[in-house]
């Protein structure tokens, strides 16, 4: 029986900052062994305050969808596609330490874009930003890769962290190299894999990733003609859309992002964990679509927000 805050393997929890540490560090060390898990370790520190809400100058997280479970099973994704290339990898060169290092640090604030700032008075909600998170991402990264002594690779980091989103097509990404753009790929690939795999991910969809379409201004747009157009009229018609939306995703992944998630398969010696979480959840999500019965989705997603964040959105 897999739990619900636990990785598709079963074996981290992923509401957990420090379980998710230890194993990326375990991944690391095997892989660079005269290495220190130092800079990680301090990262997740960091990362672990700022969601909930013990770093200075900011709110904690209050967007329920995504929380610190996405952002760790993420972070986590990241690792075992980085592990998985350098074990297995025919004619192309190492990407090391550093630029392990640098994945993961940029995946574990891939989505810090949504936390608020306390100067920020006017928002409400994180889920606000959604349009613009990416770019308030980057320059989060911009602004604190230099503490961890990573200065100069913090505007690299602040383009990487574009692979997880639509501001930019991936094509115009521009990085330094081609052990940049492979990095690039992973990290936009392990957004897409770890979330479509997690074991709630359908009733997060339904639950709470809507309320952040509704209020992040994703759920509607105004057409050409300037009448309102409705995207999502519901969470439940989100739901019905979500295998269209697994379609596109495989795309990205197979054609923007280089079909990176293969290295998951390498990482866990041959069986895709994650491709095999997402097609289950996609072939689950057609026959409540089809039997048009969403009482079937019955699992409870854990509680990740801190007591003072957590409440009601898009209302």
């Amino acid at each position: 029986m897999f739990r619900n805050d636990f990785d598709v393997s079963d074996r981290v929890n992923t509401t957990d900052p420090k379980n998710v540490n230890q194993e990326i560090d375990r991944i690391f060390l095997e892989l660079y062994p005269e290495s220190t898990t130092r800079t990680l370790d301090r990262a997740f520190g960091d990362a672990d305050r700022i969601y909930r809400g013990a770093m200075p100058g900011f709110h904690a997280c209050d967007t329920a969808y995504h929380d610190i479970q996405h952002v760790l099973d993420v972070t986590l994704a990241m690792a075992r596609l980085i592990d998985g290339y350098e074990r297995t990898r025919v004619g192309g060169d190492p990407l090391g330490q550093n630029l392990f290092q640098l994945g993961v640090i940029t995946a574990l604030f891939h989505d810090v874009g949504y936390i608020r700032r306390v100067s920020e008075t006017e928002s409400q909600n994180g889920a606000e930003f959604t349009l613009i998170h990416v770019s308030r991402g980057a320059q989060f990264l911009k602004d604190y890769l230099p503490s961890l002594g990573m200065a100069e690779v913090a505007d690299i980091a602040a383009d990487l962290v574009h692979f997880t989103g639509y501001e930019r097509p991936v094509n115009s990404i521009r990085v330094p190299g081609l052990r940049y753009r492979l990095l690039g790929n992973f990290l936009g690939s392990a957004d897409i894999i770890a979330q479509m795999a997690d074991r709630c991910y359908l009733e997060k969809c339904r639950d709470r990733l809507y309320p952040e379409f509704v209020t992040g201004g994703i759920a509607s747009k105004k057409n050409t003609e300037g009448n309102v157009e409705v995207i999502f009229s519901s969470g439940e018609d989100l739901l019905r859309k979500t295998p269209g939306f697994y379609s596109s995703a495989a795309r990205r992944l197979k054609e923007d992002l280089g079909n990176g998630l293969e290295y998951a398969g390498a990482h866990f010696g041959g069986q895709n964990l994650y491709l095999e979480g997402a097609e289950k959840n996609m072939r689950f999500a057609e026959t409540v679509r089809v039997e048009e019965d969403f009482s079937l989705l019955k699992r409870t997603p854990p509680e990740t927000l801190p007591a003072q964040a957590a409440g009601e959105i898009g209302e």
